[in-house]
């Protein structure tokens, strides 16, 4: 036999291995592909999921009153599932505006006369001025083509936005479900609020 024939005799072999190894590899890549396709399908279902935001709005200062609203109409136009839970001074901002005095006792009316209640009637927690501070603001806003949060909150709730009223403060504030605001939902308790929290991917405190 020639060296050549003797060459492609002792190749002869080797092909034959490694075609018998082949199907092999092939079928221990075919479970690590499943498990991958398998993998990749919830994160792509969770993608499709609306995030969730929560904001406890407490404050009703203007400042404060501006950033919950800025806030929840970005949430809103992202198309995030956005819930406010309205308690203590935060329930003022939503008192309809020509709503002077709420309350049934001495004390209740005494707080909204010292405080008028009224997204349009907030003061600034500094340099309030005796109303020349939010004035200022106002004057800025308008100059700088930024929304006034009455704008805001209408526009948050036409993109969905869900504002739900602390059932303990209208309680103990003496505010009627009249005296508030349209697009309102029902009073909620503290409960409810903590329900939405831990369903959340974030919650705000303003």
């Amino acid at each position: 036999m020639s060296p050549a024939a003797k060459a492609t005799a002792a190749k002869a072999p080797a092909k034959a291995a490694a075609k018998a190894t082949a199907p092999k590899a092939t079928a221990a890549k075919a479970p690590a592909r499943a498990a991958a396709a398998r993998t990749a399908k919830p994160s792509a279902t969770a993608q499709d999921k609306p995030k969730k935001l929560v904001i406890i709005c407490y404050s009703g200062e203007l400042e404060k009153t501006w950033a919950t609203m800025i806030l929840a109409s970005t949430a809103g136009a992202m198309a995030m599932e956005t819930s406010v839970f309205v308690t203590f001074w935060g329930l003022q901002i939503f008192v309809k505006d020509k709503k002077r005095i709420t309350g049934e006792n001495w004390m209740q009316k005494m707080m909204s006369f010292m405080q008028r209640p009224g997204v349009g009637h907030r003061k600034l927690s500094k340099m309030n001025f005796m109303g020349m501070g939010p004035w200022m603001m106002f004057k800025l806003a308008k100059r700088y083509q930024v929304s006034k949060p009455k704008e805001l909150l209408e526009m948050a709730q036409a993109l969905g936005v869900k504002f739900y009223p602390c059932q303990m403060t209208l309680d103990m504030f003496g505010i009627k479900r009249e005296d508030l605001i349209e697009g309102m939902e029902e009073p909620v308790g503290a409960a409810f609020a903590l329900q939405l929290m831990s369903e959340a991917e974030s919650s705000l405190f303003i």
